[in-house]
C-alpha cells in the first residue's frame, strides 16, 4: 500500500525535470529543437542532393543547414526536429512529410508540394513558400513570422494557434482554413480567399486584408483593429466585428436608408378630402375580416418562428460547445505527442490507444460536420469521450 505512491512519484519527478529543462511554455522556437539534442542526428550541412545523392534512412534530428534539396522526393519522410535553416527545397515533394519541431528558418519551399505536411511547433520564420501547394498542411503552434506565402495553395491547412506576424499571404488561397487563435498581426492578405475558414479569436491587427474574401467564415472574437478592409467581402460571415478597422468592406450590414414618402417634386402629398361613406360597407367588412385573419396568421407564425429560433439558438450553442470539446481533444493529443517526443518515448504513438484517440478525434469532427439536429450531437460527445478515455489509459501506462 505504501509503495504505489513511490512508484508514481518517480516518473512524475522525471517529467517535471524534463519540463523544467525544456521550458514549460511551448513556443514554436523552443519546440523546434525539443526532441533532439545538439549533434544527435546526421550532419548533412551544406550537402547537395539535387543530383541523386542518397539521403540517409534516418533523418530525425538531422542537420541539413543550407543543404540543397531542390526537386528531391521526401514523401512520408520523418524529419522530426531536423534543422533545415536556409536550405533550398524548391519544387521538392514533401507530401505527408513530418517536420514537427523542425528549424526551417529562411528555408526556400518555392513551388514545393507540401500537401498534408506535418509541421507542428516548427520554426518557419522568414521561410519562403511562394506558389507552394500546401493543401491540408498542418502548422499548429508553428511560428511563420515574416514567411512569404504569396499565391500559396492553403486549402484546409491548419494554422491553429500559429504565429504569422508580418507574413505575406497576398493572393493566397487559404479556403476552409483552420486558424483558431492564429496571430496575423501586420500580415499581408490582399486578395486572399479565406472563405469558410475558422478564424475564431484570431488576430488581424494592422493587417492588410483589402479585397480578401471571408465569405461564410467563422469570425467570433476575431480582432480587426487597425486592419485595412477596403473591398474585403464578409458576405454571410459569422460574428464579423470590424470595430477599429479601416476602409469600406462588402457584405457587412449597415444602417437602413430612409427614403421617405414625399413625391419626387417635393410637394405635399395630396389628401382625399371627400367625406367617408355613411355606415360600414361590405368592402370594409371584408377588409376588417381579412385583417383579423392576417393578424391571427401572423400571431401563429410568430409563435412558431420564436420556437424555431429558440431551437436553432440552443442547437447553435450546443454545437459550439461540442466544437470546443473537439478542439480541446485535439490540443490534448498535440500536448501528449509533444511530451512523448521530448521525453524520448515516441514509440508510445504506436500504441493501440493512441490510434483509438486519433480515430475518435476524426470521428468527432465528421459527426459534427453532418449533425443537423440536437440529438445528433450525441455522437460527437460520445466520440470525444472515447478519445479522452483512450488518452487517459495511455497516460497511465506511460507513467
Amino acid at each position: 500500500m505504501k509503495e504505489a505512491p513511490v512508484r508514481r512519484s518517480i516518473p512524475l519527478t522525471l517529467i517535471a525535470a524534463i519540463f523544467a529543462l525544456s521550458g514549460t511554455v511551448f513556443s514554436p522556437t523552443q519546440a523546434a529543437t525539443g526532441p533532439c539534442k545538439p549533434g544527435e542526428g546526421a550532419d548533412l550541412r551544406g550537402r547537395d542532393f539535387t543530383h541523386g545523392a542518397q539521403l540517409p534512412a534516418d533523418l530525425r534530428c538531422a542537420d541539413l543547414t543550407e543543404a540543397r534539396l531542390n526537386g528531391v522526393d521526401l514523401t512520408l519522410k520523418d524529419l522530426t526536429g531536423a534543422i533545415l535553416r536556409g536550405a533550398s527545397l524548391k519544387q521538392a515533394n514533401l507530401t505527408q512529410t513530418t517536420l514537427k519541431y523542425a528549424d526551417l528558418r529562411d528555408a526556400d519551399f518555392t513551388e514545393a508540394d507540401l500537401g498534408q505536411l506535418h509541421a507542428d511547433y516548427a520554426d518557419l520564420r522568414g521561410a519562403i513558400m511562394i506558389d507552394a501547394e500546401a493543401g491540408q498542411a498542418e502548422f499548429p503552434y508553428a511560428d511563420l513570422s515574416g514567411a512569404k506565402l504569396t499565391r500559396a495553395e492553403l486549402t484546409q491547412a491548419d494554422f491553429t494557434n500559429a504565429k504569422l506576424v508580418d507574413a505575406d499571404l497576398n493572393e493566397s488561397t487559404p479556403g476552409q482554413l483552420k486558424a483558431r487563435k492564429a496571430d496575423f498581426t501586420r500580415a499581408k492578405l490582399h486578395d486572399a480567399r479565406m472563405g469558410q475558414s475558422n478564424l475564431r479569436n484570431a488576430t488581424f491587427k494592422d493587417a492588410d486584408v483589402s479585397e480578401a474574401t471571408f465569405t461564410q467564415a467563422e469570425l467570433d472574437g476575431t480582432d480587426f483593429a487597425g486592419a485595412l478592409v477596403e473591398g474585403a467581402s464578409f458576405v454571410q460571415a459569422d460574428g464579423a466585428d470590424l470595430t477599429g478597422s479601416e476602409g469600406n468592406p462588402k457584405g457587412v450590414a449597415g444602417l437602413p436608408t430612409d427614403t421617405g414618402f414625399l413625391p419626387d417634386d417635393g410637394s405635399e402629398p395630396q389628401v382625399d378630402r371627400r367625406p367617408p361613406p355613411r355606415g360600414p360597407s361590405v368592402g370594409l367588412i371584408m377588409v376588417v375580416l381579412s385583417a383579423m385573419g392576417l393578424a391571427l396568421t401572423m400571431v401563429i407564425w410568430g409563435i412558431s418562428t420564436q420556437r424555431r429560433n429558440r431551437r436553432n439558438a440552443q442547437f447553435a450553442l450546443i454545437r459550439h460547445n461540442a466544437e470546443e470539446d473537439i478542439t480541446r481533444l485535439g490540443e490534448e493529443i498535440d500536448r501528449l505527442d509533444y511530451e512523448f517526443q521530448i521525453s524520448g518515448r515516441g514509440g508510445m504513438t504506436a500504441d493501440q490507444d493512441w490510434r483509438r484517440a486519433i480515430d475518435a478525434y476524426e470521428a468527432a469532427k465528421i459527426a459534427l460536420a453532418v449533425a443537423q439536429r440536437r440529438e445528433e450531437l450525441h455522437f460527437v460527445a460520445q466520440a470525444v469521450q472515447d478519445g479522452r478515455a483512450a488518452l487517459d489509459r495511455l497516460k497511465t501506462r506511460s507513467l
